[in-house]
């Protein structure tokens, strides 16, 4: 993924109602690329679509934004007669669940872990800017604690809730014998990782995330992060190095006794921003937010079952 369009989908997952209301969509393109037989991944603007086609219908994993649903639907149709049956959402971000609406409306069936649906219903107040309450329609009608699974176009696809990551609402998706992961944003390929500590999302919860997909994996296994480009296990290796790297040694300064202006200042992270911090995520937020973390532990998770 260009280094313009992770900035400006993290632009618009910040800054989620001002934000999208300037963004004009109208030079978005919609790709399609197989990454197993009838298994695909999408891109546009927001996070990467996973998509499952045969003779079932359509399964698909995110939706991205509400204004790129016609484009979706036409780049769907190109691959697939038959229409989505069922959509999951990997978490509550608009730029993964805004065009919940408009599949819902075509029939197909939103599933999600619990605090999704919460998040969604109640909106987020935070000090860069409001995420409103989503319309009732786009609302997962089937939620989850844990896992469900799905049997589905000759798949056994497994969709399960790690502990609290990017949010407290994730989902990781496995689909076999396809051998293809689908992460959602518990991966940014090629940049830090947007720890939404507002929505419960936990340093330690990305890491123990990377560690135990890395044990259901091998060598030939597809994985499609929640942005940047089709990935593989070394990948993924090389990214839970890295976050190991962030957390040692912003703990250091924890234990050190330096508050968190001060951790930002001795600039731990300075070596690895030009590989790690060319995102929306510069060495600066990511220092933040694992000093926020590793202090604050995880945020109070919505109350379920509302």
């Amino acid at each position: 993924m260009k280094l313009t369009t992770l900035i400006a989908a993290g632009l618009l997952i910040v800054y989620p109602a001002n934000a999208l209301a300037q963004r004009d969509f109208s030079e978005i393109e919609i790709t399609t690329q197989e990454v197993a037989p009838g298994v695909y991944m999408l891109q546009g603007a927001g996070g990467n679509i996973g998509l499952s086609t045969g003779p079932d219908g359509a399964f698909m994993i995110d939706d991205q934004f509400a204004p790129l649903s016609a484009k979706i639907l036409a780049a769907i149709a190109k691959v697939s007669d038959e229409p989505v049956k069922f959509l999951v959402n990997t978490h509550w971000h608009g730029d993964h669940s805004g065009g919940n609406e408009a599949f819902a409306d075509r029939g197909a069936v939103i599933i999600a872990h619990e605090n999704v649906r919460t998040r969604l219903k109640e909106g987020l107040k935070r000090a860069s800017g409001e995420t409103p309450p989503a319309p009732y329609a786009s609302l997962p009608v089937i939620t989850f604690s844990d896992s469900v699974n799905f049997y589905w176009n000759g798949q056994s696809i497994n969709v399960r809730h790690p502990a609290p990551a990017h949010t407290d609402g994730d989902a990781i998706i496995s689909f076999r014998p396809a051998n293809v992961v689908h992460m959602g944003d518990t991966f940014f390929n090629g940049a830090y990782p947007y720890i939404d500590i507002e929505s419960g999302g936990d340093l330690d919860g990305v890491i123990a995330a990377h560690e135990a997909t890395l044990g259901e994996i091998d060598d030939n296994t597809k994985i499609i992060p929640g942005h940047g480009p089709l990935s593989a296990k070394k990948d993924l290796e090389r990214y839970l190095a890295m976050l190991k790297d962030v957390r040692a040694r912003v703990q250091a300064l924890v234990d050190s006794g330096l508050d968190e202006n001060a951790a930002v200042k001795a600039d731990p992270l300075k070596d690895l921003n030009g590989e790690w911090g060319t995102g929306f995520i510069d060495g600066e937020a990511m220092t933040r937010a694992a000093y926020r973390s590793l202090t604050r532990n995880k945020t109070q998770a919505p109350t379920k079952g509302r």
